[in-house]
This record gives C-alpha cells, structure tokens and sequence, in this order.
C-alpha cells in the first residue's frame, strides 16, 4: 500500500482503539482496491467497528474493549508526556477521571485545554487494556461537554472519599477507601533504587471479601486482628486480582474498637458461602473464595512431576528452560475440571493437597512408579480415584487466554447430603417428584 496512506491507518487506529493496525490496514486496503474514495472508506471503518453510544455509563461500568461510549465525571489530575508512537515523538494527556462509582485513568490524544478539576461529559470515548486494567481513551474526535462545576464533587472528594467495600472495587478502579480489618500482616525487605528498604504485605478484609496488600510506608502500630480505615489508596491488577497499595499519599488511621463494622476477625476468616462457577467465569480474578462441584476431569500434568531446584519450575527430562540440566526435586500435583453446573474452572492442587484428595501420599507414588516402571501409572490410578469426585475448595481464581483457574489453599468432601443436592437440583430443572 502507498505510504502516503500511512498516517490515515494511524489515525484510524489511534480512533478505533481496540482494533489492530493489521486489520485496519486490510480492511481499508480492500476497500480502495474497490476504488472506494479515502475518506468515505474511512467512515465505512469508523462505522463497522464503533458500537451504538451507550449512555451514562460509570466509572465501575469500563472494561476493555467498548468504543463509542459516553461518560461524564471529573478530571482528578492531568499531565502532558511525550512518549514514542512508531518512532515519532508525540504529546498526550494523561491522569485519572473519576465519578461517584469510582476512579480510573484515562490518556487523552489531543490537547483539549483540560485541567485538574474540571467536571466533563465525553462523548465517543473507548476502552481499552492497559497495565492490567480497562483505560479510557479520547481525543479529538471525541466531542467534550462542560458539566456545571455543583454536578459533580470535588476532585479532592472524590479521591479521599471513594469509599467501597472490598468486593466492590473492580479492574478500572485506581484509587478506593475503606475500613478493614488486618488478617495477615508480614514485612519483607527488598531493595529499592540500591537501598534496602522494608515493606509491609499481608491480607486485609471486610464483610463482604478479602484482598492483599502491601505498604510501602509504616503502619505505626497497626497489627493483625487490628482495624483500620483509609482514604486514596492505589489500586494495583495482577492476574486479574485487585490488591491494595498504601503510599505517602494515602491517609490510614487505626480503630479503636469500631462498633458500626459489621465483619470480625472470625467472622472473616470463615469460609465463604460458595460461589457459583458462573460467577467466577465472570470475573478476571477472585480472592479467597470458595466453589463446590464434581471432578469431570484430570488433565495431564497430574501426579509426579519434577522441580528445578533453582526456580521451581517444572522441568521436563531433568531440563529446566531456564537452569539446563539440573538434579530435580520430586513434587506431586494435580490438575483438575472442577464443574457444578453453571460452569467449569481449571483447578489445581499442590502436594499436600494432592495427596489429602487423593489419599496416596508422594511415596505410596514413587513406589506405584517403581515398580510399574512408569510415571504413567500414578495418572491412571489418580483418573480412576478422583474422577467424578465432589469436592469443596478455597483458594483464588484468576483468569487468562485459556480460561479460569483456580488455586486452591484448602479442599475438602463437603458433608452435603446428597438428597438435599437432588433436591436443588430438581428444583433448577423446574422437576417434581414425588418420595
């Protein structure tokens, strides 16, 4: 295609979003081989692939992805970049935008002469992935409404005042406040810009989730079982889970025995009632909960497998990818289908798990190898063992290209009576019957 045509795929690029420049490339390259005029194949493009404007969506609302969407909030911070686009240098806008639902970060393309504080509609806006979570992205094809400055909070409001519960905050959320309980508490020292610092990681929690966090500033003398509340603390995705960063700029306060809260210590380290797969496969990643279901499969990669001492990753005939060859370590795992109707999660369970379920500890497996004289074996006994098994488990999930796993930190047979599960489960089917 003639370079001259170049700028005009970036352009569509930078508006479209989420689509790739080889699509985009392709498409138009197929319209102007169909003598289509440049500008009206532009606008063929801008109309295949923008969605309907959905209006008034919120903060909580973005995920990656939608285009022609529209959304009103206030500007919390703003600042110029230049970074490098296919090797030109160019100006963008970037801060954080927030409403009553939330805060999230957002890059503007073009200079729109906004500032710190100002309340705004957008107007054709799109989402995309950025560092883990949904960004909003606008510029100049956007269309920028100003809001009455008495519509919206301040911006220093809603940074301090963003209070959620736990399991409210969602992948688009960058800053939240709340009053939580310490349930596990530990600090690590690392080493930061050639200084060894401290840090402070642990497990906080409310009535309604538990999420990780990590301090890079004191907590005073805070402790586990201790409660706190704070305001305009970051919010940090990794493999599709939230978790909580305090720093200089947020504000932590310890509570003296608080009596509107209305979570304990024990109360939050009880396990959950269970959650419906369905609802996990809905989100990008859940901590500590708990799913019940049948076992409908054991993949491969279960049973014996061998460790690099180094790394502990899994090696395969005693080659490490990272390490060459090494003496490995024995370990033992399984990997499993956990399904309960709604849906079906990849799970996993490490030795002493493993061996727990399947009832077989790791020797009474090296010696089935032994003398079978194959590793094989152990799978097979494994299959028969636990497959069709009902299995309780808690533990987090997370999500990737290949579907929901979840990591379990306990499992067990739950004592459900398998009559009250019939039960239920006629009951979902809309089926009567008598005794």
């Amino acid at each position: 295609m003639d370079d001259r045509i170049a700028p005009h795929i970036d352009e569509l690029t930078m508006a479209l979003g989420n689509i790739s420049k080889e699509e985009i490339r392709r498409e138009l390259d197929k319209l102007l081989r169909y003598r289509v005029p440049l500008e009206e194949a532009k606008t063929i493009l801008k109309n295949k692939y923008t969605s309907p404007t959905i209006n008034s969506l919120k903060v909580k609302d973005l995920s990656p992805g939608l285009n022609g969407i529209e959304i009103s909030g206030r500007i919390i911070d703003i600042i110029e970049k230049t970074v490098s686009i296919q090797g030109e240098q160019k100006t963008i806008f970037a801060g954080t935008f927030g409403d009553d639902t939330g805060i999230c970060s957002f890059t503007c393309w073009d200079d729109l002469n906004l500032k710190s504080g100002d309340a705004i509609k957008i107007k054709n806006a799109y989402t995309r992935m950025w560092n883990n979570r949904p960004e909003l992205y606008f510029g100049k094809r956007s269309a920028i409404i100003y809001l009455h400055d008495t519509d919206l909070p301040e911006a220093g409001q809603i940074s301090n005042q963003n209070v959620k519960k736990l399991g409210e905050i969602v992948p688009a959320d960058v800053l939240v406040s709340s009053s939580v309980i310490i349930v596990e508490m530990y600090h690590r020292e690392i080493i930061l810009k050639a200084e060894k610092s401290t840090v402070v990681e642990g497990v906080i929690a409310d009535e309604t989730a538990k999420l990780p966090f990590t301090s890079w500033v004191s907590l005073g003398t805070a402790d586990i079982g201790d409660y706190i509340d704070f305001e305009g603390a970051a919010v940090k995705i990794f493999r599709g889970l939230p978790s909580i960063n305090f720093n200089e700029k947020t504000s932590i306060n310890k509570m003296d025995f608080p009596e509107n809260l209305p979570f304990t210590m024990e109360s939050v380290n009880r396990a959950g009632a269970p959650v419906e797969i369905e609802k996990v496969l809905e989100k990008e990643g859940m901590f500590d909960i708990t799913v019940k279901g049948n076992i409908i499969s054991i993949r491969p990669g279960s049973g014996l497998i061998e460790r690099c001492p180094v790394c502990n990753r899994v090696t395969q005939k005693s080659i490490c990818r990272s390490h060459g060859d090494v003496d490995c370590l024995v370990d033992m795992r399984i990997k499993a289908i956990l399904d309960d109707g709604t849906g079906a999660v990849h799970l996993m369970l490490n030795r002493e798990l493993s061996e727990a379920i399947y009832g077989k500890n790791i020797h009474d497996a090296e010696k089935m190898s032994r003398e079978s004289l194959s590793s094989d074996v152990v799978l097979e006994d494994i299959k028969k063992v636990l497959t069709g098994k009902y299995l309780a488990v808690r533990g987090n999930s997370s999500k990737n290209e290949f579907g929901v796993s979840l990591v379990a930190r306990s499992a067990w047979v739950p004592d459900d009576d398998i009559c009250d599960r019939i039960d239920n489960l006629l009951e979902k089917l809309n089926v009567r019957c008598d005794d």
